[in-house]
Order: C-alpha cells, then sequence, then structure tokens
C-alpha cells in the first residue's frame, strides 16, 4: 500500500523509482507577486493563478513543506497573491534583501536546507529569472529540481520557450501542475483520494465535469432501483 509519510512510494516492482518521493519535496513558490502577474504572457493569468492555487492545496493535502518568498514586495512587483499562504498556511514566507535570485539570500537557502529535503519543486514569476536563477544554482548545489511550468510565468511565448530549453541544458527537469498533481497521488487507494480528485477538476475543468456527469449518472441508477 502506498504512504505519502514513507518510503513505500517505490514498490517491489520497482513503479515509483523514477518519480518523486513526497516524503523529499520542497514546494518554493518563488515571486508570485500581484504585479509580477500582470506582465505574465504566455500563460493566461487566470489559469496561472488556478495552478498555483493547486499547488499550494496539495501541499496542505500531502504535508510537504512549502517556503515563499518575493522580491520587494513594497514595491512595483507587489505583494505575494493571498492564495498560497491561506490554502498553505502552513507555508513559510523568507523575505528577502533585494536579490533578484533567492539563492543569492542566505536566510533563503538556510530554510530550505533546513528542511532535509532534496527534492525541490519551484513555480513563479518570472519563470526565466526568479525560477531559473534559483533553480540552477539548486541543482549546482546537488540538488534534484523541477520547474513547474504552468505554475510559473514570462512576458512571452517566446521567452518561455528559451526558459525551456535552459532548464533542460542546466539539468532542471520541466513538468506541469497536471504532472506533479498525478505524480505525488500515485493511487486512488489513499484516504485523501476524495480531496485530490477535486484537485483534478481545478487543474482540468472538462475533468470536473465528466466527474459530475458520473456523479448524476450513478444517483439515476440509484433512484431507478
Amino acid at each position: 500500500m502506498y504512504n505519502s509519510k514513507s518510503k513505500t512510494s517505490v514498490l517491489p516492482t520497482g513503479g515509483g523509482a523514477a518519480l518523486i518521493d513526497p516524503t523529499d519535496a520542497l514546494i518554493l513558490l518563488l515571486d508570485h507577486q500581484s504585479g509580477l502577474f500582470q506582465t505574465v504572457k504566455d500563460i493566461s493569468v487566470s489559469d496561472l493563478r488556478r495552478n498555483v492555487e493547486v499547488m499550494a492545496r496539495l501541499a496542505t493535502l500531502l504535508n510537504i513543506p512549502v517556503i515563499t518568498t518575493a522580491s520587494e514586495p513594497a514595491g512595483t512587483n507587489g505583494p505575494l497573491i493571498p492564495e498560497i499562504h491561506d490554502l498553505a498556511p502552513h507555508a513559510v514566507y523568507v523575505p528577502r534583501k533585494g536579490e533578484v535570485n533567492a539563492w543569492d539570500n542566505g536566510d533563503f537557502v538556510a530554510t530550505v536546507r533546513a528542511t532535509g529535503r532534496n527534492t525541490l519543486i519551484m513555480a513563479g514569476v518570472w519563470t526565466s529569472v526568479c525560477v531559473m536563477f534559483p533553480a540552477l544554482d539548486a541543482r549546482a548545489a546537488g540538488y534534484d529540481v523541477y520547474a513547474v511550468l504552468d505554475a510559473s510565468g514570462d512576458p512571452s511565448e517566446m521567452v518561455s520557450l528559451i526558459s525551456l530549453a535552459r532548464f533542460v541544458q542546466g539539468g532542471v527537469k520541466p513538468t506541469s501542475t497536471n504532472a506533479l498533481l498525478s505524480e505525488l497521488h500515485r493511487t486512488w487507494a489513499r484516504p485523501e483520494a476524495a480531496e485530490l480528485g477535486k484537485l483534478y477538476g481545478l487543474v482540468a475543468p472538462n475533468y470536473a465535469a465528466v466527474a459530475e456527469s458520473y456523479e448524476r449518472a450513478q444517483q439515476a441508477a440509484r433512484e431507478v432501483i
């Protein structure tokens, strides 16, 4: 049986050996600031915001630690969007002293190291800067790093494509919110399955429609009986 709090996420068959181990994962949400959101052009702001919300909810459901940070929140970049700390109240916020790259901030790096976790799942705005720079530095420091591209945003599609290429060249693994949800979920035979199912409806609204039609069909069948 899969247990999110144990190493049994790697099964006797070898299944899961190449996937993220939730017990070693740490989510870093970087510079999801209201001012920066207004500059994002490679993904709709509503989709971006929803995917960040899913990551926050997922971290809470699976007891995955979260670290947030923001560059110049009192300036034009604006404050962090409130959903993150509302939906992941266990998240730890680390203020910076003007550094563009979060990995240049000693308190941020110390907070990451203090978790004892080596798989870093990053998302942020901009992808090409606020995610890219700490992701590459974390790789150089020996961490296994994933970049959640659709929970991040860049000023143009061209910049986004360049970011993807540089991630791959630098050994950072690109992924999506939907893939992350499924990778950490792994099996419906777990106590959080119903709540996880609701997250699929957020990340893929058409899936929510499928679930609703199925539930209505089941209700109709029960009424006939």
